[in-house]
């Protein structure tokens, strides 16, 4: 589950992480009062207004309507409320968005925290994520904050410091010290380094995360060490754990059909092909997903019934692949080991028959337990659906109806 980067500082704070401080507002004259009470209680004259957006990139993305950046800096109270109207209730687009965008409903009003000082402030990058590979948490972290990771990887691999937690012990200090170590610093930012890092993984390990990205790291000019951005993904397998983790999530920041297939119990993304798949069991959902491609189409979503597919479960699948305005044919795809070829195949009649007229051609391919029963109803229900046995036969078939 995403969640807002003032969300992530909220939780950060709350295990003792340091970070730059900052407000969230929904209105230009909610910013400027947030901005008086910065003022008030860090002294701040400059103030940054962030975007609140599930995406990245929004420092050098444009709002559409005016221009604006989604992060600007506002250097005085009279600049506050200008440049919040130019970004609440606009679109913002960037490299991640793509072309359409994300709504700004939310701002973030945070303190400047690069003034000037002893020393010239310093960004840095710092992450922990599962190494699925080793199956242990892995702290990266570079001297090349405030870029994408992803092109310092690519380009400079050796700024890239790595340090695997073995799950017996813990992080151990002489490993936040390397850390610490290897990106150069030294004296009391050292130390407020060191404490950063195990601050960051105690808050990682307890709200069972499985992504905390924080990018900058920010050494201020009087050393100390403060969380200026951060990403948070929780573990959507482990949020029943953590009842006030899950009220933060922003259905507003989801696709629609996204939300309403997690309601009902089915693992749904949609992707940009033109052909809907329904299967049961991630792994054959991804085969189809290969088929589908090699018969000249493209998956337009990745859809999982889950291995108890029932009547309900396929007329939900149905509605949500049908929203779907660049869906061209719909693959059902159902292996018969827990759930029953032929309870399937009369769950697609009887979804076909509430939902009443379906524009684009249905192939249900069936196999396992009860299979053959299953092709017969599906052909002796009158409707426009084609049944396959074979993958081959239904690979044939979809082809056949994109041609």
């Amino acid at each position: 589950m995403n969640i807002h980067e003032y969300q992530a500082k909220e939780i950060l704070k709350s295990y003792g992480v340091t970070i730059q401080e900052g407000i969230v507002a929904d209105t230009p004259e909610k910013a400027l009062e947030a901005a008086k009470e910065l003022n008030a209680t860090t002294g701040t004259e400059w103030y940054v207004l962030k975007a609140q957006i599930h995406a990245g990139g929004r420092g050098k993305g444009k709002i559409r309507e005016t221009g604006s950046n989604g992060v600007v800096l506002a250097k005085s109270l009279d600049e506050v409320l200008p440049k919040s109207k130019d970004i609440l209730g606009g679109t913002l687009v960037t490299h991640q968005t793509g072309p359409d965008g994300k709504k700004v409903n939310k701002l973030l009003l945070a303190q400047d925290v690069y003034y000037p000082g002893n020393s010239e402030p310093k960004e840095f990058y710092l992450s922990i994520l599962l190494d699925r590979a080793t199956g242990q948490n892995v702290i990266m972290a570079s001297t090349e904050g405030g870029m994408d990771i992803e092109t310092v990887a690519e380009n400079t691999p050796e700024k890239i410091i790595k340090e695997w937690i073995d799950p017996k012990v813990g992080l151990q200090g002489f490993q936040a010290r390397k850390v610490a170590f290897e990106l150069g610093l030294s004296g009391q930012s050292f130390k407020e380094m060191v404490k950063f890092i195990f601050s960051l993984y105690k808050a990682f390990e307890g709200s069972d995360a499985s992504l905390f990205e924080i990018n900058p790291v920010l050494k201020t000019s009087d050393d100390r060490i403060l969380a200026v951005d951060s990403k948070v993904n929780l573990d959507d397998n482990a949020i029943f754990r953590h009842k006030d983790l899950a009220e933060l999530r922003d259905l507003s920041e989801e696709d629609p059909a996204e939300v309403e297939a997690s309601q009902v119990g089915l693992n749904y993304v949609k992707l940009e092909g033109n052909v809907g798949c329904m299967v049961n069991g991630a792994g054959l959902a991804m085969a189809t997903m290969d088929m589908i491609k090699l018969s000249g189409g493209e998956p337009a979503n990745f859809l999982d019934v889950g291995g108890t597919a029932n009547p309900e479960t396929v007329e939900a699948g149905f509605r949500i692949i049908l929203k779907d305005p660049n869906v061209k044919a719909i693959l059902i795809n159902i292996f018969g080991g827990i759930v029953r070829c032929d309870r399937v195949a009369s769950g697609v009649v009887e979804a076909y028959k509430k939902i009443g007229t379906i524009d684009v051609p249905i192939i249900v391919r069936l196999q396992g337990t009860n299979a053959e029963e299953g092709a017969r109803i599906i052909e002796e229900s009158g409707l426009k659906v084609t049944s396959a046995i074979l993958l081959k036969d239904a690979a044939e078939k979809v082809k056949e109806v994109l041609a």
